[in-house]
């Protein structure tokens, strides 16, 4: 059957999504595009990372994103199951700001995992987590109390009492979020003990981080607590100002740093990326909707569903919330997220996280092996996933030209005249003739090694079901 495709092209001002004009060195943005790639090895311990450094970076990868490595609560008797007899999230309860936990290794393994990736060029970013600590507050490190003086100063006012109405960003940002006491990021005290340990993760050899639950942290203009003189924790994160003349030892502009800011009503998502890079939360939604409905038209990929500009956003098919906590994207098939995949890594702006699922998982047993500290299953790897990577790396600086087929079961990504992603979202073999934008001429698969034609601006291809073709001239 030959499918007829209607051309969509993304002109930046009829959907004004051009990229602003900072420097690349401003927000490690290329003027062309992004050119970074993020690797979650979730839940891998440092010894684990190192040792697969070299094949994350064959892979294509330019960061790896470690998961949280501050003390934390140990709980169930000290389990490494990553749900069961231990969990995933006890590492996002903080005990301490000091670097290293039984779940992921110490302070000298991390060390030694920064030196081999920066050995290699990876940068490392760690998974950071101010706004709250452990839960149980009986396993707050006395260091902790000590440094703020009592542990009546290292919470919010309002910060025992549990978040009601997410969009009152009074509560949000100085509230308990599912029974998380939020911290008093304002207390000089607490901000002087936090930036200690973010230069420990820079001296150690890390070059960026990200900022969990970034939105329940409050921006200047917004309503303070009680004990806050002043909504200043993000200015002093990014190294705008001192604190107690302790700075931010590495310039803001050599780190890559982006905040899990999800989406929601009343979410001030512009003030939030004067700071940092965020997360396109609803980008992930709409794209995941797409694949499970095999169908491209079924909603709008070419909006990125975001107030913020494209370069500032990090985006995923998955992540570990979307897999862990909601199960929203766990059902899915390797084969859906490695096309949704291909179309994220292929795409002039955001830049790509790749979830690592755990060691032995499939799409019916999350949680596979169940072991923290493992590496992941190897999709993270796959040979699709690398095509993808290298594609993104040869055409990083190359604009974007999107088709959409009529019945939306293709979509094509060209960069520049003379490369082209085609992503067959059919669960057929489909033979299509698409109009496109590259250059006529011959073409062949980086992978297949099929051969492909472009003549008079339409190529004509038979496309396996579920499948990735990546079109070099």
């Amino acid at each position: 059957m030959t499918t007829f495709i209607k051309r969509v092209a993304l002109a930046a001002i009829a959907l004004g999504v051009m990229s602003t004009q900072a420097s690349a060195a401003d927000k490690n943005v290329a003027t062309g595009g992004n050119h970074e790639i993020i690797l979650h090895a979730w839940s891998w311990s440092f010894n684990t990372i190192r040792e697969h450094l070299q094949e994350i970076k064959d892979a294509g990868y330019t960061i790896v994103q470690t998961s949280p490595i501050n003390e934390c609560y140990v709980g169930d008797n000290g389990g490494r199951q990553l749900f069961g007899n231990g969990k995933w999230y006890y590492h996002y309860q903080p005990t301490d700001w000091t670097i290293g936990n039984y779940q992921l290794g110490n302070r000298d393994e991390f060390k030694a995992m920064c030196a081999e990736a920066n050995r290699l060029g990876i940068r490392v970013i760690v998974d950071v987590l101010p706004n709250h600590t452990v839960i149980d507050r009986t396993h707050i490190n006395a260091r902790l109390d000590s440094a703020v003086h009592g542990r009546q100063n290292l919470f919010h006012a309002n910060g025992l009492w549990p978040i009601a109405d997410y969009s009152d960003r009074y509560q949000c940002t100085t509230g308990e979020m599912g029974k998380l006491p939020d911290v008093n990021t304002e207390n000089p005290d607490f901000q002087y003990y936090y930036m200690q340990f973010v230069n420990d993760v820079l001296a150690c050899g890390a070059r960026g981080f990200r900022y969990d639950t970034a939105k329940h942290i409050g921006l200047p203009d917004e309503p303070r607590d009680p004990k806050s003189p002043q909504n200043d924790f993000w200015d002093v994160a990014m190294g705008r100002k001192a604190v107690k003349g302790l700075k931010l030892t590495i310039p803001r502009d050599q780190l890559f740093i982006y905040g899990e800011v999800l989406q929601d009503k009343n979410v001030p998502e512009k003030g939030y990326a004067e700071y940092m890079d965020l997360t396109a939360s609803n980008y992930g939604w709409v794209l995941r909707n797409v694949l499970n409905k095999h169908n491209a038209k079924a909603d709008n990929l070419l909006q990125w569903h975001h107030s913020v500009d494209p370069a500032h956003l990090v985006t995923w098919v998955e992540s570990h919330d979307t897999y862990c906590n909601e199960h929203a994207s766990a059902g899915m098939s390797d084969e859906l997220v490695r096309l949704g995949w291909v179309f994220l890594v292929s795409r002039q702006y955001g830049t790509p996280l790749f979830y690592s699922c755990p060691h032995g998982s499939t799409r019916q047993n999350y949680w596979g092996d169940n072991e923290i500290g493992k590496v992941g299953n190897d999709e993270f790897k796959h040979p699709v996933v690398r095509a993808a990577n290298e594609f993104r790396k040869r055409n990083a600086d190359l604009p974007e030209h999107l088709v959409i087929s009529d019945d939306g079961k293709q979509i094509v990504v060209e960069r520049g005249d003379k490369a082209a992603v085609i992503i067959n979202l059919a669960e057929t073999a489909t033979d299509v003739k698409l109009p496109v934008t590259i250059a006529n001429g011959k073409y062949r698969d980086a992978l297949t090694k099929q051969r492909f034609q472009v003549k008079k601006g339409t190529l004509s291809a038979s496309l396996q079901p579920m499948s990735a073709y990546f079109l070099y001239k």
